[in-house]
């Protein structure tokens, strides 16, 4: 990880071809584009790989959470459950749509404790979203189980989790709806981009429409087109489209590339007693993008971060003082701070942030340090790499 190591003259060709025909829009122009569509070919084969119905592209990861909510008809005033660890752009996706994130704790997955996400439901909630961060998974049965006890759509974000795949389906096939980021940094990548992806079919047309001002998208005439609701305008191009199809087909080569790395690194660590790792539930196999590891405490895996960043281990990232990926640091959600006025539904629904703590996900993420698995690596550059790592811990602890 991430996808843009290893561009080929695959993603060079899928480009040269949008470039040849002229057409850069993923709608209208038939007459132009001689049967070229970039768009709709990389959601068929996110179909077919992915295990779904249907697959929606849209203009990024974050955008893809917005129209799954819509999709569901999640708005104002609802509240989605989501985790402390994630991207902002989690909790920005929800507040779009004037909805309440209500973030509880995560557990050793480092994803949605089910007890929490339990605990947190009310009348006003909607939907559970549970993120796969860092190449792994929630306990998706147990989810799956409150979901319908509570009459909840199940969102997946498996932005970071492309690849995994839980009890035999890949994540983002197993909720209600599905989001994938295709972004610079993902598995794989089209440069920008996302994915709705669903089972339901109603779900799907709304997000057909929605991402496109409310198009329906019947005929061959785009000006003659109905438009059943509103809508906005996440579209995403045929060129980022072309780059992510090439990239797609390349996902099988990337996962077991990462794995092979991914293994010789927990090998080395495992050789460490005081060195535990992530749980992934039973039946899940991650997309190894990352290796996530516990240490004893907050003060030695800050000791080893701050070693790792010294020594040049790249890519290891001690999440407790992120201001991008958990919720200690999110100042700008804790004071909503926005360029635009907040309703009050929404400032009321956030105002258990002035107090809340979160001690269970501090005592995870404060231990934890998640390691970028790189595509482009040697086996030799990943053997010392993991010879150093396992230096620089055993030097801390003793």
């Amino acid at each position: 990880m991430p996808g843009f190591e290893l561009f080929s003259d695959l993603e060079r060709n899928e480009v040269n071809d949008v470039l040849e025909n002229g057409v850069l829009m993923r709608y209208g122009f038939d007459g132009m584009r001689n049967g070229h569509w970039k768009a709709k070919s990389l959601e068929r084969e996110l179909e077919e790989q992915l295990q779904v119905k249907h697959a929606q592209l849209v203009s990024s990861g974050t955008a893809a959470v917005s129209v799954a909510l819509a999709s569901a008809g999640i708005g104002s005033g609802d509240e989605v459950i989501m985790p402390t660890f994630t991207f902002v752009a989690s909790f920005e996706a929800i507040m779009m749509l004037g909805a309440i994130p209500v973030l509880v704790d995560i557990d050793d997955t480092l994803t949605l404790d089910p007890k929490a996400v339990e605990a947190a439901i009310t009348p006003k909630t909607k939907a559970i979203m549970p993120v796969h961060m860092c190449g792994s998974m929630a306990n998706l049965d147990a989810l799956v189980k409150t979901c319908k006890a509570h009459n909840l759509v199940l969102i997946e974000d498996s932005s970071q989790a492309t690849g995994a795949i839980y009890k035999g389906k890949p994540l983002g096939s197993i909720g209600d709806l599905g989001c994938l980021s295709l972004d610079f940094v993902k598995i794989i990548t089209a440069g920008e981009g996302g994915a709705v992806l669903t089972n339901n079919e109603k779900f799907y047309k709304h997000a057909d429409h929605y991402s496109d001002h409310g198009h329906d998208h019947v005929g061959n005439d785009r000006g003659a087109e109905s438009h059943p609701f509103l809508g906005y305008n996440f579209r995403i191009s045929e060129l980022h489209a072309a780059v992510g199809l090439a990239q797609l087909r390349r996902l099988d080569e990337f996962v077991a590339t990462q794995k092979k790395n991914y293994t010789i690194i927990r090998e080395a660590l495992s050789q460490i007693p005081e060195v535990t790792f992530r749980t992934v539930p039973e039946g899940g196999e991650e997309s190894y993008s990352f290796l996530s590891f516990f240490l004893p405490d907050l003060e030695i895996s800050r000791k080893v971060s701050n070693a790792y960043k010294t020594d040049g281990v790249d890519a290891c990232f001690h999440y407790y003082d992120n201001s991008w990926h958990y919720i200690r640091e999110w100042q700008h959600l804790k004071n909503i701070k926005s360029l635009y006025p907040i309703s009050q539904e929404v400032k009321n629904g956030l105002a258990y942030l002035q107090t809340k703590t979160f001690e269970q996900s501090d005592h995870y993420i404060g231990r934890n340090i998640s390691c970028l698995i790189k595509l482009s690596w040697t086996e030799k550059e990943v053997r010392e790499r993991a010879d150093k790592m396992v230096s620089i811990i055993k030097s801390v602890i003793l």
